[in-house]
């Protein structure tokens, strides 16, 4: 297992925003909170906290490589799971 700092643009590392990865599987964790899940093709993100804050947005949208359109969309297609993961 591995955990890293998110990455601002200029490479600092950003506090209480997180990568962890094992083995396929990668997760991005906002302060406590686990937001997203990715395994494979296969996309979670927590049903409560995907969208809490502008800051959670942004560095949700970074670790998704999307827009929040994008991602509303892909959710209501069942292409991305809502599941609780805290």
């Amino acid at each position: 297992m591995n955990v890293q700092n998110m990455q601002s643009g200029r490479g600092n590392d950003i506090a209480n925003q997180f990568i962890i990865t094992d083995g396929n599987k990668t997760v991005f964790q906002s302060y406590q909170s686990v937001i997203a899940i990715k395994e494979g093709d296969k996309v979670t993100l927590d049903k409560d906290k995907w969208d809490f804050s502008v800051t959670t947005g942004k560095y949700r949208n970074q670790f998704l490589g999307e827009g929040i359109a994008e991602t509303r969309k892909k959710i209501k297609s069942g292409l991305y799971t809502l599941a609780e993961l805290n």
